[in-house]
């Protein structure tokens, strides 16, 4: 596997960043489509994908999801052209037969509730970076961020009962103007250790 050229790199992390201002420049229903559909090739443990994405893109979902948004990030989902409300399915497990016919269904049925939770929240987590990254590998910007009412929010978008809410990504054509410089990151010898 041969190593991303700098543009991609640059693309995809150097200079992607948390955009919290959109240009006004829909977003289509294809390009959308094209964007899960790159991003459901990630891997998940024992390919559990449980993550359910919601694309709230038109003015009366718009409308639903506010009231469960915290004061500071209403104006920046409202002004997206798309926020992502990425979900994660408590039974997940149920899509095991197409999703990894060898696993044991009744395992994960009779599991503690702690480690379906903890599985399904951490896989999601890992989906909903690999939809940003497919997003800015489409050349669109993102803006990750909690800051809502879960629980409110699963039950506007979820109604199923079985699926919470994760987070949120803003999804659009940033407005890169006035753009803070990026936040310090920590040094490697932080963050991380060659063992």
């Amino acid at each position: 596997m041969d190593k991303l050229d700098d543009a991609s790199l640059d693309q995809l992390f150097r200079n992607a960043r948390t955009l919290r201002h959109w240009q006004d420049k829909p977003i289509g229903a294809d390009l959308l489509r094209d964007i899960a559909e790159m991003a459901k090739l990630g891997p998940t443990s024992g390919n559990c994908c449980p993550a359910r994405f919601v694309f709230v893109v038109s003015p009366e979902a718009k409308e639903r999801l506010k009231p469960h948004l915290d004061e500071g990030n209403v104006r920046q989902t409202m002004s997206a052209p798309a926020t992502v409300i990425v979900g994660y399915d408590m039974e997940f497990y149920e899509k095991f037969p197409v999703l990894s016919p060898r696993t044991n269904v009744d395992f994960w049925r009779n599991a503690p509730r702690e480690l379906v939770e903890e599985t399904a929240l951490r896989n999601s987590s890992l989906q909903g970076a690999y939809l940003m990254l497919a997003a800015r590998a489409h050349g669109l910007d993102c803006g990750p961020m909690s800051g809502f009412d879960n629980a409110g929010a699963a039950k506007a978008f979820f109604p199923s009962g079985t699926i919470k809410a994760n987070f949120l990504i803003n999804l659009g054509y940033g407005d890169r103007e006035g753009l803070r410089p990026r936040a310090a990151r920590l040094a490697f010898e932080e963050f991380c250790q060659i063992a």
